[in-house]
């Protein structure tokens, strides 16, 4: 897969780069920038986790968890920067049931089909699936319901919500790093890893690559008007499938990677982890960051996107509750998710 990436790299960027200068066709800069991503997503991915090694386990947590869905945080800040709010409200929707539903189900599907049962840490799952209750089905209904009363407060509450949600996403962290990290350990008995990278090595790539996915990002949301208005579709079909399978292809192939070797704890921590961090610090930081460049991001999000959210995470910690996966409830999810698509296509 590393061959892959790299070759995709190597040809990919050139192109987005050359395509900007000689002002190619924006549809087809959409599809170059998109392309573009995914190779990037991967160092990125590969480099904080190179990182969190040599840091440590209790700095490298933290350091996954801040960095694991930068490239969606990079992505999403120029769309707001642009003043696409749709766009990225839908991205964050599209963050969530994705991680959930696609590749958590794509995960017990795969790994269901080469072994009968796998088992993970329920106790990770139910803490989890308590959090992305709090996240999204609280966090975010609650400004939809308070708006729909009174027109024009979305804002101002936006940003309670966001430092509630961002306060208590760091005290998950606490609780799972230093308070009861007895809790959390993984039922797959990973073995200790080895850093890919040497720290200084490791940290010029992350550096490297956080540039060229912010010049990419700027290419790929520049053109998505054009791309709206030439496929028919809409905005938050974009930003909701499009713009988030994008976002996570990375960390996708990864957490399906991790279930096909019995390693289902770490496949549901990139899964689950990947969603609640996009509700409860993703989310928190672009309503901050918005304020900031004077483009205020209002969690008042639309009610198929709050119902698809609120099914994706009834339904993710149904299936998770036990400990235990299967490759029937992997189709279940996967299930979900193509109705969810569909909806938002025709929406």
């Amino acid at each position: 897969m590393q061959k892959v990436w790299i070759l995709l790299l190597v040809i990919f960027l050139p192109l987005t780069v050359i395509g900007n200068f000689l002002h190619f066709s924006e549809v087809l800069l959409f599809v170059l920038a998109s392309v573009t991503i995914l190779p990037l997503a991967s160092y990125m991915g590969r480099a904080t986790e190179s990182i969190a090694i040599h840091s440590g386990p209790r700095i490298g947590g933290l350091l996954n968890a801040t960095f694991g869905n930068a490239v969606e945080l990079i992505i999403a800040f120029f769309a707001l920067r642009k003043g696409l709010t749709q766009v990225v409200q839908a991205s964050l929707t599209g963050s969530v049931i994705g991680n959930l539903l696609l590749v958590a189900g794509l995960s017990f599907l795969v790994g269901g089909l080469k072994y009968p049962v796998q088992k993970f840490n329920a106790s990770i799952a139910r803490t989890n699936s308590s959090m992305m209750m709090l996240g999204v089905v609280i966090a975010m209904i609650i400004p939809a319901i308070f708006n729909n009363y009174h027109p024009g407060i979305g804002n101002k509450l936006s940003i309670g919500v966001a430092i509630v949600s961002l306060t208590l996403y760091l005290l998950g962290l606490y609780f799972a790093l230093f308070t009861h990290k007895h809790l959390f350990s993984y039922t797959d008995g990973m073995e200790e890893e080895e850093a890919e990278w040497t720290m200084g090595k490791a940290s010029l790539i992350l550096a490297l690559a956080t540039l060229a996915v912010a010049y990419v990002s700027e290419t790929l949301v520049h053109t998505i008007e054009t791309v709206s208005h030439t496929f028919g579709w809409s905005e938050v079909f974009i930003g909701v499938i499009i713009v988030a399978i994008i976002g996570n292809a990375a960390e996708h192939s990864s957490a399906i990677l991790m279930a096909y070797k019995n390693r289902m704890d770490l496949s549901l921590e990139i899964a689950v982890g990947s969603s609640l961090q996009i509700a409860m610090f993703v989310a928190p930081v672009l309503v901050f960051a918005g304020l900031i460049i004077g483009q205020p991001l209002p969690l008042v999000f639309t009610w198929p996107e709050l119902a698809a959210m609120t099914l994706a995470v009834l339904l993710t910690a149904f299936l998770a509750n036990d400990g235990e996966s299967n490759w029937l409830e992997g189709a279940m999810a996967l299930g979900a998710y193509l109705i969810i698509g569909i909806g938002f296509y025709f929406l």
